[in-house]
């Protein structure tokens, strides 16, 4: 090999999936992009086209999918998309045939063990507010509000509000503290963590109790803090997880990532939605069994008592199940996150990484914080205007039955969202991006129209008053509220993906605790006035500054943050800097001008080779041979044959030693595969 000195040795970047040359130490022929059209064989220019040019994401022409006009985009992302459904029907009948419940268990373990705690946290979360009514019917000197028929108040009013806010602030702090820590300490330990508190939290609330009703109040409160600070670590952990275990960890990635890594996101997120379901069905069989097989008031305190403690015991054995499973079946969970501290030599927290975040991404930032804020300004409204909404369409009615089968309805309307999200999150004709503008504008009108004819839809007007707040919740899973969750993952770096999607998904809770303190100021009209508008700036953000990461490779964003990371980010030319995948903001900054198809496969040539010598150099150092090498399945025979035979001022002799000539007399030779 010519020796380093040479004017004709270039440094070059990432291999697949490694980082840019950091040491200094890879070289490189400056003309090998040049030889590769006469020095590559058919095989050999087959194997690097499937590695660098799948079919999934690049037609038969080499032609990426986002740079192909309209026409031809759409025939080829639904051919693809055709082809990929027929292959996963085939799969599942298959299945079926094997053993009929094959394919239950297949859907159990990808589908709904990821999301297992995002299904005991909706159950639990949403249970505070299906429970308030049953607590006011219950014990109105407490609960209800004061009133003339309610003029005795035991409980403090302040005490009352407190349960709501220190729920939202408990998970603020739990999406903060466990961000960092799962990207400081892993994403297994933050899983385990996150369950461990949940069911410390569980047990909390099961056993609340005080010498005095407001006494139990506080208690209460404190409880569901305890308890929100695990479900808070639940929303970076369960994302990046749930992601990086779809991306996998090879050399190259894989047609899951590129094809399905939305949907199996989405499909951990919505159990949610599950969550809900099985509360509000719980709770309806509960209060029948404890309250003599009637829902009607008047509620005795000791049913309502056997009814909310019961509906919080049992999600807690799944929690201790959810303990045992993170710690001794998800021992490979940090496994992404590892790789990438190796790459930069880090050990503890990357605070560069993080800097480099802000400083290049700032923007991104505050797209997916201030469009998780406006949601969940939205998302608790909507769970907050239920008890507004019973009340319209059942004006006569106190029966807390009656709420909790409205809520049954709602929830199975959401749930029609959540899953129609997950089918088309990855779709390259519809994706992220656009399905976040339509579920903000959908929300948008469906608050707006009633907001200035109030009167007429709160009376005459009822069924159409139903519909626009049954859409609002369609869209809003249908759109931002499962949109956020993925794309706050998504759009940053392995190093620090969990601290951004803590940060954000904190900013989202702050959105949903100015929802709680102002509803309990504002008349049902005016809230319908300050709603929408949130619908109105979250789609703006979106629209502006918010990059579309459907169909796009994430191993392509960890080699454009390598680059990054290392000083060189206009060296990068990938898919990464495609306008399709970048914001409107990040265009007008000019960072897709780098975008450069060809530059950007050579690259990727020279940095397979450069994996490979490394490879070489390293078994050299440790007198390893080809045949006790460890395969790599990036290498296959093709691209050994190319690479040792378009090696500079190397010759492999009959033993199959490649001997690497420097300038001088001396000789340094390594063992090949």
């Amino acid at each position: 090999m010519a020796a380093s000195g040479d004017p004709s040795l270039r440094d070059y970047g990432l291999a697949a999936p490694h980082g840019p040359n950091m040491t200094g130490q890879h070289v490189a022929t400056s003309n090998i992009a040049n030889n590769n059209a006469h020095d590559m064989s058919a095989n050999e220019r087959e194997i690097f086209n499937h590695l660098i040019l799948p079919n999934d994401s690049y037609d038969h022409t080499g032609t990426y999918w986002a740079d192909m006009n309209i026409g031809r985009r759409a025939k080829f992302v639904n051919g693809v998309d055709s082809a990929e459904a027929r292959k996963e029907l085939t799969s599942t009948w298959r299945m079926f045939k094997r053993d009929p419940l094959s394919p239950v268990s297949y859907y159990s373990k990808n589908m709904i063990l990821p999301g297992a705690g995002l299904l005991l946290e909706g159950y639990v979360l949403f249970s505070i507010g299906n429970l308030e009514p049953l607590f006011e019917a219950a014990f109105p000197s407490c609960w209800a509000k004061k009133s003339s028929k309610n003029p005795v108040k035991v409980c403090n009013e302040q005490w009352i509000y407190s349960v709501t806010y220190l729920e939202t602030i408990g998970i603020i702090v739990g999406q903060v503290l466990v961000g960092f820590l799962g990207d400081w300490l892993g994403r297994r330990w933050g899983l385990i963590q996150d369950a461990s508190i949940m069911f410390l939290g569980l047990l909390m609330l099961t056993a609340a109790w005080g010498t005095t009703l407001n006494g139990w109040v506080i208690c209460y409160a404190w409880s569901l803090f305890f308890y929100s600070v695990g479900v808070g670590g639940e929303y970076p952990m369960t994302a990046t997880s749930g992601m990086e275990n779809a991306v996998g960890s090879g050399k190259v990635s894989t047609r899951e990532d590129r094809l399905h890594r939305g949907r199996k996101v989405t499909s951990a997120f919505l159990m949610q939605g599950w969550g809900q379901f099985f509360n509000q069905v719980l709770l309806i069989l509960l209060l029948l069994i404890f309250h003599h097989g009637s829902g009607n008031p008047p509620y005795s305190k000791v049913a309502v008592q056997w009814t909310y403690r019961i509906s919080f015991a049992i999600p807690a054995i799944g929690t201790l199940w959810l303990v045992y499973y993170r710690t001794f079946k998800m021992r490979s969970a940090s496994k992404q996150l590892q790789v990438a501290k190796k790459k930069t030599n880090v050990t503890g927290y990357d605070a560069q990484s993080l800097r480099l975040t802000f400083s290049h991404f700032g923007f991104r930032v505050l797209a997916t914080a201030g469009a998780w804020f406006c949601n969940d300004v939205f998302f608790y409204g909507n769970k907050l205007f239920s008890g507004q909404f019973i009340k319209v369409i059942s004006p006569n009615d106190n029966s807390v039955m009656v709420t909790w089968l409205w809520g049954l309805v709602n929830v199975g309307v959401e749930l029609i969202g959540y899953y129609l999200a997950s089918f088309l999150i990855d779709n390259k004709l519809y994706g992220r991006k656009w399905m976040m503008i339509i579920g903000f504008t959908g929300c948008f009108i469906c608050f707006m129209i009633p907001a200035f004819n109030y009167e007429y839809y709160s009376k005459a007007g009822i069924h159409k008053f139903q519909a626009m707040y049954f859409l609002s919740s369609f869209f809003n899973q249908f759109g931002p509220n499962c949109v956020t969750f993925i794309v706050a993952a998504e759009v940053y770096p392995t190093a620090v993906r969990a601290t951004a999607h803590g940060f954000s998904a904190a900013w989202g809770k702050l959105g949903a605790l100015l929802a709680a303190v102002l509803f309990n100021y504002l008349s049902a009209q005016t809230r319908f006035y300050f709603v929408p508008w949130f619908g109105l700036l979250g789609a703006l953000l979106t629209l502006f500054f918010m990059p579309d990461t459907t169909g796009l490779d994430l191993k392509e964003q960890e080699r454009r943050w390598t680059f990054i990371r290392a000083g060189r980010p206009h060296e990068y030319h990938g898919v990464a800097v495609h306008p399709k995948h970048l914001s409107w903001w990040e265009r007008l900054r000019g960072v897709g001008k780098h975008y450069d198809p060809q530059a950007d496969y050579e690259s990727k040539v020279q940095e397979l080779r450069g994996e490979w010598e490394e490879a070489q150099r390293r078994k050299a150092r440790e007198g390893v041979g080809a045949e006790e090498g460890e395969e790599d399945e990036a290498y296959s025979d093709e691209l050994k044959d190319y690479f040792t035979r378009t090696s500079p001022n190397s010759v492999v002799d009959e033993k199959g030693v490649l001997r690497e000539e420097s300038s001088g007399d001396e000789e340094r030779e390594r063992k090949t595969y």
